[in-house]
């Protein structure tokens, strides 16, 4: 993870970033009269980024257009990560950001994209070639604060870490190591945790869970995760559930497509998002009390897997007819749903890498949404998604989506027909929930084939981001 740090003096060798609203302003930099001119040169044509290397010494400009604040955010992170691309290639380890425009927030999000930016994963790497090199910013803006900062920094660990384990093969990540790694971070960030094992997961009678993972060699586990300062201004809590899948191989209905597989060690990016947005809000203090539900499991077409025509007796008591394993992310959160009822939460929100319906309907550009929580709810989850760039498209909740899952043999069947399958997904879970509910489809943005600008490739970390921002928002709303 980059430091990043607030100065009062610029280095006068260092490698210079600088966000500027007024090209006038670049007067105040310690360059010449025609290095300054050749940046505002370059910034006429594209205001994005203008590079000058003077002996060796790189200064980067990103000019500040007019637009709304959102969008000239998201300009800024981009504008952050070409930038520090541009120092990894080079291999400088530091650099400092000059901040030259009124808005402190931007200066912020120039920083915030050179830090997602300079990801990699790099722990099954045997050389270095190739690494990133950046692991310090110096910021130099009378605009922001160190308390912004520090708030900052943590956010981008957190959206590392999240990163880091969604991009961990199952050979390393199974539902045991999963649930370790949910108390390492627990225990460094200040949060509670308790991750239950097996024994537990059959006296609780959460029958999904147990279902899905008939097929596995490895135990499951279900982790509870809780933030409860004493000056909450919620009297009941947010409840966030995150799919567990380690790996997801559809069971019994095999995933038929070429490289359907191959990206599968994404499936736990929900329960990623969950625990390390627990991270960043326990670390910030935030006072909101937030619970996280995590069930997990690897879904395998082992010696005794579930299989389709099976009937699976839930958690609520609720039977499920099975008509496709590969369904088996709303298996485990219908479970997680159902145990979350004893908080009586305010809302309850679940992530999870859930359908390729999703996928196909927005691509990899943002997250699928839908639920029965009020629009006011979702109109505050849209502007911290517009916040942070991980935009939320809502889709229609119709009653005639119940229709799709009732069978004829259960009380409700795991599957729809093939039209509408976000959205029978989302009414499947829906029926384990009798609080305020909010469901996010991330199959699109959990997991990149090729980087995309400071969405790095592989896992993004989606949700973190979004989540922290919500409930910094709903701290704010006292």
């Amino acid at each position: 993870m980059i430091e990043l740090v607030k100065t009062s003096r610029p280095a006068a060798a260092r490698d210079t970033l600088v966000i500027v609203d007024d090209t006038a302003r670049l007067r105040q930099l310690d360059l010449t009269r025609n290095d300054r001119q050749y940046l505002v040169e370059q910034l006429e044509t594209d205001p994005g980024l203008a590079v000058c290397d003077i002996s060796g010494r790189l200064v980067m400009v990103h000019l500040v257009k007019e637009g709304n604040e959102p969008a000239q955010r998201e300009k800024a992170r981009k504008a952050g990560d070409a930038m520090a691309g541009r120092l990894n290639s080079a291999k400088r380890a530091e650099a400092q950001i000059i901040g030259l425009c009124a808005n402190g927030v931007l200066t912020l999000a120039l920083a915030e994209g050179a830090s997602l930016g300079s990801y990699a994963f790099r722990k099954y790497k045997s050389d270095a070639k190739g690494a990133p090199t950046l692991n310090k910013i110096s910021i130099i803006a009378t605009e922001v604060s160190a308390k912004e900062i520090d708030e900052l920094y943590d956010v981008c660990d957190a959206t590392w870490t999240a990163r880091d384990l969604v991009n961990e093969p199952v050979s390393f990540l199974n539902a045991v190591q999963l649930g370790a790694e949910i108390r390492t971070l627990a225990k460094s960030a200040g949060f509670k945790a308790e991750v239950m094992e097996r024994s537990r997961i059959e006296a609780l009678g959460l029958g999904g869970l147990l279902a899905v993972n008939k097929g596995s060699v490895d135990p499951p586990t279900f982790s509870v995760l809780e933030w409860k300062p004493k000056n909450a201004v919620n009297k009941r809590p947010l409840v966030l559930v995150g799919k567990g899948v380690v790996y997801d191989t559809g069971g019994l209905s095999l995933k038929p497509t070429p490289n359907s597989m191959d990206q599968m060690k994404c499936d736990m990016a929900g329960a990623a998002a969950v625990a390390c947005a627990m991270a960043a809000v326990a670390r910030q203090q935030l006072p909101v009390h937030v619970i996280a539900v995590v069930p997990a499991t690897d879904n395998r077409p082992g010696g005794n897997a579930y299989a389709p025509g099976d009937v699976v007796r839930m958690h609520s008591g609720l039977t499920v007819e099975v008509l496709n394993t590969d369904a088996e992310g709303r298996m485990i959160l219908a479970d997680a749903l159902s145990y979350a009822e004893r908080f009586k939460p305010e809302l309850v929100i679940t992530i999870a890498t859930l359908t390729g319906a999703a996928m196909r309907a927005i691509g990899t550009y943002g997250t699928v949404t839908m639920g029965t929580a009020p629009d006011a709810v979702f109109n505050q989850l849209e502007q911290a998604g517009n916040a942070v760039f991980e935009r939320l498209a809502r889709l229609p909740f119709w009653d005639e989506y119940d229709e799709e899952i009732k069978s004829d043999v259960a009380d409700i069947k795991n599957l729809g027909s093939d039209l509408g399958g976000a959205q029978t997904a989302g009414k499947f879970l829906a029926r384990f929930t009798t609080h305020p509910y909010v469901h996010l489809d991330i199959a699109g943005p959990a997991f990149l084939t090729r980087k995309d600008a400071y969405r790095t490739k592989g896992g993004t970390g989606v949700g973190v981001r979004l989540f922290y921002e919500f409930i910094k928002q709903r701290a704010n709303a006292r």
